[in-house]
């Protein structure tokens, strides 16, 4: 589970007569306190963090929502944010948002969201007539105003980007165009068009005469948006366009991905998805809380784990259905009928399929045309692919899959900034013309592993967060300096440092968070920012000399002796936190110093244990990135999928962390493959025993496992060859080698693998010594 509903307050200030909380089947909210307790949000917090460190999630999402959360007060509603950020941050990444009706927004409140890293979205169904229908006062007043005015203080340049977008409930009575043109012209970066909250047991309003007017009123807001050049992202027909080429829906509305959300009510209770009340009473209940029950114990109920099985999961009807794939059935809240539960396709299956029909006449959801996926290892260089299965790798081959890895790199650059308002693309076109003007510059830029984890990162973020696109203004700052240019570039800051990725970050004396100015030229720059401004001048190397800063603090990025020349130590960059454990604060000198010695001693054992790989290893890994320290003393590595070439270690002997590094790397060099050549037919339904792991474990995972086993296994017989028979050697050799060999045969008979996976797989079980 990696998304959370916290209901930090029970009651609402507007009378909304659609809200599914107070005026459908389900009237739990009558028995819960008002406010959520500071001990509920701790114990929240505590089985949240607990879940995350147990099941290594890189991303937490909590959404504080109500009835109305800006009830709870500025004072409590801090109070709430730093219990969160306190107990989840150190083991995850975590993504704060709030849903509001925006009444009650203010500045004090959005400068608590912004040192608290909050997105708010807010509700509101078109212009004012529209509004008004539903999203009133208790006394009928019209709330619209104040909406409105909420708005706008996340319209400021100060706060723009704590703004996450609008959510909208479609009412067919309303004219789609009025209610499209009203929320178009307060810029949203995101739209939620959603269908109201129904079932077969309580219909969905419908006009007489009409079979799908839900269907006709959304293709008319995607017609005026699609003429419009599409000014903002709206989810649905995203999600629709996605679906249709194969991808996630991101989203619970429609598609098949499964839903990994919790609620928790007021009292700690854990509740199922909140739009179950719809339903009937106590329908969303699961009769457990956080004061007694952990997340694992929630995720196991069978109503939650029917909601993570896709396609198995339908009505027999839907899975027999030719948009299946796209529509997902519908909100699993839609298809409630008294005779059958959930057992049934949306109360809107006509609509769904409608709108699926016709957007796909209008070519618009259907799949790109892209080059065919290279399933039997054809477009790949001459003995490339049984190099790498054999554990063969060399530096040739970690070249090829750099180079593979960089143009990847680059076409994610594009989508990024191709995805950037017009207005905001000085960093892309800045990077452009250092790209002619200094190609090396750039590529060594981009060669950096956690330029790829940012773009991936932007790239999803894409109109909900402006200030994950303007990182590449940071990444083209990095390769002027490199190069010597001379730009200047609008570049983001936040808690007073920004960060040059590959060089280093500078910190200013006040924890500016926005909009700064950099102006690069040779030999020095300078940075221009809420609190004053910040110089740094160097001669040659920035990393070589020690730069004169003034009205700040530099922080190189440093450099440890590994396979002899030097390996970047990444313990600064933000992106960096990407791994399954949390990576380290900077380390002080003397356990740098501990760093350097464990580093070359681990390319001795390298050396020594891999004569074979050593070449590769020293011409693929760029970056180690230091995990922090597992209490228990249990070793730490990890890699992760977009940052090539680079691995994740906690601090560990010689030895060991000789064994980590080349663990991890094998990781890394087959996800590099795996991006040129499909391996294996995705199956969520394929799931295998190995010896490593007391659960089943889905193909991919089992895959990498296997391939990273080889190499430890190849480790291991080299080090049992220089001890008595019968040695500690001997025994994790002959583990590692049945562990790796019965695993192959797994697979092998697993009937998922592509015509180039049986080949891999079947080269590496040859390569396995006795």
């Amino acid at each position: 589970m990696s998304q959370y509903v916290l209901k930090v307050h029970s009651r609402c200030d507007l009378a909304c007569d659609h809200c599914y909380v107070y005026e459908h089947a389900d009237q739990s909210w009558r028995g819960r306190p008002m406010v959520m307790d500071a001990r509920t949000v701790a114990a929240v917090a505590e089985r949240i963090a607990e879940h995350a460190a147990t099941h290594r999630l890189r991303r937490v999402s909590v959404v504080l929502h109500g009835g109305e959360p800006l009830l709870l007060g500025p004072d409590r509603m801090r109070q709430v944010l730093a219990v969160l950020r306190r107990r989840i941050t150190p083991v995850s990444h975590l993504d704060l948002l709030m849903q509001s009706n925006g009444v009650r927004l203010s500045e004090p409140y959005c400068d608590l969201f912004a040192e608290y890293d909050v997105r708010v979205g807010i509700s509101l169904d078109g212009d004012r007539a529209a509004n008004d229908r539903h999203r009133r006062f208790a006394n009928g007043a019209s709330s619209h105003p104040q909406v409105l005015r909420g708005i706008g203080l996340l319209r400021t340049p100060a706060y723009r980007r704590l703004f996450a977008g609008i959510l909208c409930t479609v009412d067919v009575r309303n004219d789609p165009i009025a209610v499209y043109e009203a929320l178009r012209a307060v810029r949203p970066p995101r739209l939620d068009l959603l269908l109201p909250h129904a079932t077969w047991a309580n219909p969905p309003y419908r006009p007489a005469g009409r079979a799908t007017p839900y269907a006709d009123w959304l293709l008319a807001v995607h017609e005026r948006w699609t003429a419009d050049g599409r000014p903002m992202p709206i989810r649905l027909f995203d999600s629709l366009r996605s679906t249709a080429a194969g991808g996630h829906s991101g989203s619970e509305w429609v598609g098949l991905d499964p839903a990994d959300l919790v609620v928790v009510e007021t009292d700690g209770t854990w509740e199922q998805v909140d739009s179950l009340k719809t339903a009937y009473d106590g329908a969303a209940a699961t009769g457990l809380s956080v004061f007694t029950h952990t997340v694992d114990e929630v995720s196991r109920l069978p109503e939650i784990a029917l909601r993570q099985t896709g396609l198995a999961g339908l009505s027999a009807q839907c899975r027999t259905c030719p948009v299946v794939t796209q529509c997902g059935g519908g909100l699993f809240a839609h298809r409630y009928r008294e005779s059958n539960g959930f057992d049934n396709p949306s109360a809107y299956c006509a609509d769904l399929k409608e709108l699926i029909v016709s957007l796909s006449a209008r070519h618009d959801v259907e799949p790109p045309v892209t080059a065919p996926v290279d399933q039997d290892g054809t477009d790949l260089p001459d003995g490339l692919l049984d190099r790498i299965a054999a554990g063969r790798t060399d530096a040739d081959a970690v070249r090829f899959l750099a180079e593979s890895q960089l143009a990847i790199t680059r076409a994610m650059l594009v989508e990024v900034a191709d995805g950037t308002p017009v207005t905001e693309r000085t960093g892309w076109e800045a990077l452009v013309r250092l790209d002619r003007e200094a190609p090396d510059a750039v590529e060594e830029t981009l060669r950096h592993p956690y330029v790829r984890v940012w773009a991936v990162d932007a790239r999803r973020q894409l109109g909900t967060d402006s200030a994950a696109a303007a990182q590449l203004s940071c990444v083209a700052a990095a390769a002027a300096v490199r190069a010597g240019a001379n730009v200047e570039l609008d570049v983001p800051m936040r808690a007073g440092v920004l960060h040059l990725p590959s060089l280093g970050a500078v910190t200013v004396p006040e924890p500016v968070t926005g909009a700064a100015v950099l102006t690069v030229e040779p030999g020095r720059w300078r940075l221009r920012h809420a609190a004053g401004t910040t110089l740094v001048s160097f001669d040659g190397d920035l990393h070589a000399t020690a730069p004169q800063v003034t009205g700040g603090r530099w922080q190189a990025n440093r450099r440890l002796a590994f396979a002899g020349t030097t390996i970047l130590f990444e313990d600064l960059d933000p992106h960096r936190d990407c791994h399954d454990w949390k990576a380290a604060e900077r380390p002080d000198a003397s356990t740098l110093a501990r760093w350097g010695e464990v580093l070359a001693g681990a390319w001795s054992s390298i050396e020594a244990d891999l004569p074979h790989q050593a070449a590769a290893v020293r011409a693929g890994l760029r970056a180690v990135v230091p995990l922090v320290d597992d209490p228990t003393g249990t070793l730490r590595s990890s890699t992760a999928r977009q940052a090539f070439a680079s691995v994740g270690v906690a601090l560990a002997d010689a030895s060991a962390t000789a064994v980590m590094i080349a663990h991890e790397f094998q990781h890394s060099v087959l996800g590099a493959l795996l991006d040129l050549c499909d391996l294996f037919a995705p199956s969520p339904a394929v799931r295998l025993t190995v010896g490593w792991r007391s659960d089943p474990r889905p193909v991919e995972g089992v895959l990498q496992g296997t391939y990273a086993h080889l190499t430890i296994t190849e480790m291991w017989r080299q080090r049992a060859s220089r001890e008595a028979p019968g040695g500690p050697a001997h025994q994790r050799h002959e583990q590692f080698r049945t562990w790796t060999a019965d695993a192959a045969d797994a697979l092998l008979g697993s009937g998922a693998l592509t015509p180039a996976g049986n080949r891999f797989v079947r080269r590496l079980a040859a390569a396995l010594t006795p």
